[in-house]
């Protein structure tokens, strides 16, 4: 299956567009700090499900949803921090780990059935 047909990417480009937009309040002295690691470790998620996806082997796309899923608890954590700075609502943290979280049981699922299908 192509990689943009894939639930998992719509999910986490979509993820990265919402990133985007809350980081565009975060303080500015935060630009060069906690605002580019987390549009990093988002847009980590869906470029490296897109690379992966394009190699030859199993082993090497599940190297890329590896990453992808570390990028995720990556930003995960930026969420929290994000939230204790105050720079986002209780709300919205709450909204955006519920988001994170899927991501990660789809990227989990996804990992567990090329790992089954592959005998590996």
């Amino acid at each position: 299956m192509h990689y943009e047909d894939l639930n998992i990417y719509k999910l986490s480009h979509e993820f990265v567009l919402n990133i985007y937009t809350i980081t565009k309040s975060f303080p500015m002295d935060e630009k060069y700090r906690l605002i580019d690691q987390m549009i990093r470790a988002s847009y980590s998620i869906p470029s490296n499900i897109a690379e992966g996806n394009s190699r030859n082997t199993s082993k090497d796309y599940l190297n890329f949803l590896y990453i992808a899923r570390g990028s995720a608890n990556e930003i995960k954590y930026f969420l929290l921090l994000a939230k204790d700075l105050k720079y986002i609502e209780v709300a919205t943290y709450e909204d955006f780990k519920t988001k994170i979280e899927t991501i990660i049981k789809m990227l989990n699922s996804l990992i567990n059935s090329l790992k089954v299908k592959n005998g590996l």
